[in-house]
C-alpha cells in the first residue's frame, strides 16, 4: 500500500515570512480557517510548505509526533498496522484538512499511519511553531481546539464501537465453542432417544403379546413408578459406582439377563439394587425377565436423555440471552440496568478464556443490589476490559474474584444517594509501579504493537465517568484490585 520512504525536510521547502495574498488564500482553503479574517490569520507566519510525492509518510504509528499539518492540495490516507503485518484501512483525508494536533497536545505517540495517496502540498508547523501558534493566535487556537474537540468526540465514539466489536470478535470463537458443546450434546441425545423409542416399541410389542397376571402387572407398575420418580442421577464417586455396577452385573448374569453389562450403568445411576428386582425375577420367566429389564433400562435412559436435551437447550438459551444483553445494552433512552446480570453476561462471554487457563472464579454478588437508572451505555465494556485484563494477568490455575455490594457515601459528599460498588480482584503479578500513573491514559499500552491499542482502560475510565462514577485500583506483586463505584441514580 505504501512506499517505505521517510519524510525528507529538504523536499521542495519554501520559507514564507510575510502574509502575502497568496498565503492568505491558501490558508483559507483550510476548512477550520476559512471564516477567519486576514488580521486574525496575520500571526501565522514563518510557515514551511512542502510538496510530497505519493507514498510519503506524514506520520508513523507508534512514533512521537513532531508536526502539525494543513493539507492544501492532494490527499492523505490513514491506516493502522497490526502485529501480524496487516494494514487496516481507516479513512481518506481530503484537501483543506488540518491534522496532527491531538498527539502534540496529548504528548502521545501517533496512533495511526498517515501517508500521501497522491502528490500533496502541505503547510508544516514544527512542535515549537505549533505551540507558538497556540500561544499567539487566539482565534486560530480556538479553531484548532474546536476542530480537535469535534474530531475527538467522533474518534471516541468510533473507538468505543471498535473496542466493542473487537471484543465481540475476540469472543466469537469461544462463543461458537460454547454453543457447539450443548448443540452437539443435544444432537447426540436426540439420536440416542430415537433409538431408545424404537427399542421401547419393539419390547412393548413383545411384552404385550404375553398374558400377564395381576402380580406381574403390579410388579412392572411398581418398577416403572420407582424409576420415573428419580429426577436426578444418584451421586456416587467412581469407586462406589464401579462396585455397584459390578454387583448388579453379577446378579443379572446369574439371572441369565442378556447384555447385563450394557443395562447395569443406567440402572445403577438411579440407585436400583438387586433386591428391588427380585419381584420381577420371581414373577417372570428368564427370557421375559430379560426383556423386562431391557424395557426398564430404555425407559430410564430415555428420561435421562430428555433431561440432557433440556439442559442443552437451556444452556444455548442462556448463551443467546447473554449475547443479547452484551450487544444491545444501552440501546434505549432511559433504562434500568441490573449490574449483577451485566457482569454475569460478561462472565459467560469470557467463559472459554477462564476455562482455558483453569481459573478459579469466585463470585460474591449482592442479592439486594438496586437497579442502576441511567441514560448511558457501555456498562458491559467496563467488565469486559477489567475481566479480560485480569485473565491475562493471572497464571494458569489463577484466581479472580468478583464482588458487588452497595454503600451509602459518607455525609458531606453531596446529595444523599446509593453507590453500587463492584470489585474485580486477581492474583496476578500486579501492575509495575512505574506505569501505574499511566494506565488510564489514551493509547498507553505495555503490549506489543498491534496487540494492545491502549484504549481499554481509557475507555473504562470514560464510561465510568459518563455514569457519574469513579474507578480506583491498588496493585502489588501479589495481585491487582479494581473498584468501580456507580451512583444508582446518576445526575
Amino acid at each position: 500500500m505504501t512506499n517505505e520512504t521517510h519524510l525528507d525536510p529538504s523536499i521542495t521547502s519554501a520559507q514564507v515570512s510575510t502574509m502575502s495574498p497568496e498565503l492568505i488564500a491558501q490558508l483559507r482553503t483550510v476548512d477550520i480557517l476559512s471564516s477567519l479574517s486576514e488580521e486574525k490569520l496575520a500571526c501565522m507566519h514563518d510557515i514551511d510548505q512542502v510538496d510530497l510525492p505519493t507514498g510519503q509518510f506524514v506520520a508513523r504509528q507508534g512514533e512521537m509526533a513532531h508536526y502539525f499539518w494543513l493539507l492544501l492540495r492532494g490527499e492523505l490516507h490513514i491506516y493502522q498496522s497490526t502485529v501480524d503485518g496487516h494494514e487496516v484501512s481507516m479513512i481518506t483525508v481530503p484537501q483543506g484538512s488540518a491534522l496532527g494536533e491531538l498527539p502534540l497536545l496529548s504528548n502521545s505517540p501517533n496512533p495511526v499511519n498517515i501517508v500521501t495517496s497522491q502528490p500533496s502540498h502541505l503547510m508544516r508547523f514544527t512542535e515549537d511553531q505549533f505551540w507558538n501558534l497556540m500561544t499567539t493566535c487566539p482565534e486560530v487556537r480556538k479553531a484548532i481546539l474546536g476542530n480537535m474537540a469535534f474530531r475527538l468526540e467522533k474518534l471516541q465514539n468510533l473507538t468505543l464501537q471498535q473496542e466493542k466489536m473487537a471484543a465481540l470478535g475476540t469472543l466469537a470463537a469461544g462463543l461458537m465453542h460454547e454453543l457447539n458443546n450443548p448443540g452437539a450434546a443435544a444432537s447426540r441425545a436426540a439420536a440416542q432417544l430415537r433409538a431408545n423409542l424404537l427399542r421401547l416399541h419393539e419390547l412393548s410389542a413383545k411384552v404385550s403379546k404375553i398374558e400377564m397376571s395381576r402380580e406381574q402387572k403390579e410388579c412392572l407398575f411398581e418398577l416403572q413408578e420407582q424409576v420415573l420418580t428419580v429426577k436426578q442421577p444418584v451421586m456416587m464417586n467412581s469407586l462406589e459406582q464401579s462396585d455397584a455396577e459390578d454387583a448388579l452385573v453379577e446378579w443379572m448374569e446369574s439371572a441369565q439377563i442378556t447384555d447385563a453389562w450394557k443395562l447395569a450403568p443406567t440402572l445403577v445411576s438411579i440407585g436400583i439394587q438387586p433386591s428391588e428386582l427380585e419381584c420381577a425375577r420371581s414373577e417372570f420367566p428368564s427370557g421375559i425377565f430379560s426383556d423386562t429389564l431391557s424395557w426398564l433400562e430404555a425407559l430410564v435412559s430415555s428420561q435421562q436423555l430428555v433431561g440432557t436435551i433440556e439442559e442443552s437447550i437451556g444452556r444455548v438459551s442462556s448463551l443467546v440471552k447473554a449475547v443479547k444483553e452484551y450487544a444491545y445494552e444501552g440501546k434505549s433512552q432511559r433504562q434500568e440496568l441490573d449490574v449483577n446480570s451485566s457482569i454475569h453476561a460478561t462472565m459467560v462471554m469470557l467463559g472459554h478464556k477462564l476455562r482455558e487457563k483453569e481459573i478459579v472464579l469466585k463470585k460474591e454478588l449482592a442479592t439486594n443490589l438496586p437497579m442502576l437508572h441511567t441514560e448511558c451505555s457501555g456498562l458491559n465494556q467496563i467488565w469486559t476490559n477489567l475481566l479480560d485484563n485480569a485473565i491475562d494477568a493471572v497464571p494458569q490455575h489463577g484466581m479472580i474474584q468478583v464482588k458487588t455490594w452497595m454503600e451509602q457515601p459518607a455525609s458531606g459528599s453531596g446529595k444523599p444517594h446509593t453507590d453500587l460498588c463492584i470489585a474485580i480482584i486477581d492474583n496476578g503479578a500486579g501492575i509495575p509501579a512505574e506505569i501505574q500513573q499511566h494506565i488510564f491514559d489514551p493509547f498507553y499500552t505495555t503490549k506489543a504493537s498491534g496487540v494492545g491499542t491502549g484504549l481499554g482502560l481509557g475507555i473504562v475510565h470514560r464510561i465510568v465517568d459518563q455514569f457519574g462514577g469513579s474507578i480506583r485500583f491498588s496493585s502489588d506483586d501479589h495481585g491487582t484490585e479494581f473498584v468501580v463505584r456507580l451512583p444508582a441514580d446518576p445526575v
